[in-house]
C-alpha cells in the first residue's frame, strides 16, 4: 500500500535540508559547509562504506588518506601495501578493485574522477549506488542515492509492505520523486543520516523527524515493520583444518590466496579446503604443508561469511631440518602484524599463540 498524502518534493527537500544543516554527523570523509568535496576521498569513503558500518570505516580512512593523500599516491603505492591496510575490513575484493580503480583513475585520466554516473560505472568496484553517491556529493549533480537508510526511510514514507530485496527497484522509483535539483550532495547526505540518527530500525524518533507528517507508515502505525525482509535462507556451515607450522627461527608459515575467489590476494595460514564435511584424517595429513609431527590444538576458530560459516581446526608443528621445502612465506610472529591477514586468519593466530 502506498500512502494517498504523498509528501511534495520540493518541500520535503527543504524541510529535509534544514534539518541536516542544524542535525548532519560530523564525518571524517564528509566536508564542511561551505567546502567543495573531493572526489578522491568521497570515493574512498564510499567503497569502505560498502558492507561495512560508519564506526568500523572511520579508522581506516583515517589511516588511507594519511598514508595515501591522493589517487596518485594510493595507485602508486604497492598492493600488498594497500592489502595490509585493509586487513580486518572485510569484503577483501573491494581493495583490490579499489587498487584497480585507483590505477586506471591516476594513469588514464589524470588523477581526475568522472563526473557522471554512466562513466563511474565504467571504473572497477563501482556499481550503481556508488557512482550516483559520487556523482551526487563529489560533483553536485542530481542522482538518486539510495543505500540501506535511504531504503528504510523511503518504505516507511510511502508505506510499502513488499519485501527487500525484491521491492529495492520500487524503492528507488520512489525515492527519485523526492530527489530535488538544488543541493543534490547535501539532500543524498541527508537522507543517509535521517535513516542512521532518526528513522533508525527500532524504536524510530518519529518526533524529530522532518518528514513525520508525511509518513503512511507512521500514520499506519507500522514505521516499526518495515521495511518487511524476506525470510533468509540458513547458512551452510563448512569445515576444515589449518596448519600452525614454526620453522627454527621461530618463524610462522604463511601463504598467498588466489587472487581470484574469497579472500582473493590476501595472507593466510595454510589450510585444507573448507568443505561441509569435516576433512578426514587421510585429508589433514595429505594437505599439509610439510610432513611433521601434527597435533591439534584445543577447541575450535569460528567465523562468518557474507554466505556461510566457517569452522577451523588448527593443528600445530614445529619443522624440522626440511623447513624449508615448504611453499609460502616464514614470517617472524612479532612481525605478523604487517601481512595481509583478514579477520578469520587473525583469529587462527590468536587461537594458536593461546594454545599451542
Amino acid at each position: 500500500m502506498i500512502s494517498d498524502t504523498r509528501p511534495d518534493p520540493r518541500l520535503a527537500a527543504e524541510r529535509l535540508l534544514t534539518w541536516y544543516d542544524h542535525h548532519r554527523r560530523d564525518l571524517p570523509w564528509r566536508s564542511r559547509p561551505g567546502e567543495e568535496a573531493d572526489p578522491y576521498r568521497v570515493w574512498l569513503s564510499e567503497i569502505m562504506l560498502q558492507q561495512t558500518t560508519v564506526p568500523a570505516a572511520a579508522p581506516y580512512f583515517r589511516n588511507f588518506t594519511e598514508r595515501w593523500p591522493t589517487v596518485h599516491d594510493l595507485a602508486a603505492a604497492p598492493l600488498d601495501d594497500v592489502l595490509v591496510a585493509w586487513a580486518g575490513l572485510g569484503y577483501y575484493a573491494r581493495a583490490r578493485n579499489l587498487y584497480k580503480c585507483a590505477q586506471v583513475v591516476a594513469t588514464e585520466m589524470d588523477g581526475r574522477f568522472p563526473d557522471t554516473e554512466a562513466e563511474l560505472l565504467e571504473l572497477p568496484g563501482i556499481g550503481a549506488y556508488t557512482a550516483a553517491a559520487i556523482t551526487s556529493i563529489a560533483f553536485g549533480r542530481k542522482a538518486t542515492v539510495v543505500d540501506g537508510n535511504v531504503e528504510r526511510v523511503i518504505a516507511r514514507v510511502f508505506s510499502v509492505e513488499e519485501p527487500l530485496p525484491n521491492v529495492k527497484p520500487k524503492l528507488k522509483a520512489l525515492a527519485a520523486t523526492l530527489t530535488p535539483d538544488f543541493r543534490p550532495g547535501d539532500y543524498a547526505q541527508a537522507m543517509m543520516d535521517l535513516g542512521a540518527t532518526v528513522c533508525t530500525p527500532r524504536k524510530p524518533k518519529c518526533m524529530l523527524c522532518p518528514w513525520s507528517e508525511w509518513c503512511a507508515a507512521r500514520a499506519a502505525g507500522i514505521q516499526e515493520e518495515l521495511p518487511r525482509k524476506a525470510a533468509k535462507a540458513d547458512k551452510p556451515t563448512r569445515r576444515g583444518v589449518a596448519y600452525w607450522l614454526l620453522n627454527p627461527e621461530g618463524a610462522v608459515l604463511l601463504r598467498r590466496r588466489a587472487e581470484q575467489g574469497l579472500l582473493g590476494g590476501m595472507t593466510e595460514v595454510p589450510s585444507t579446503a573448507w568443505t561441509t564435511a569435516a576433512p578426514i584424517e587421510a585429508a589433514v595429513v595429505e594437505q599439509a604443508p610439510l610432513d611433521a609431527g601434527w597435533r591439534r590444538l584445543p577447541g575450535v576458530v569460528r567465523h562468518t561469511f557474507s554466505h556461510f560459516h566457517l569452522e577451523l581446526e588448527v593443528v600445530a608443528a614445529k619443522a624440522g631440518d626440511g623447513w624449508r621445502r615448504a611453499e609460502g612465506l616464514w614470517v617472524p610472529v612479532d612481525r605478523l602484524g604487517g601481512q595481509a591477514l583478514p579477520s578469520v586468519m587473525m583469529k587462527v593466530v590468536r587461537h594458536a599463540l593461546a594454545h599451542a
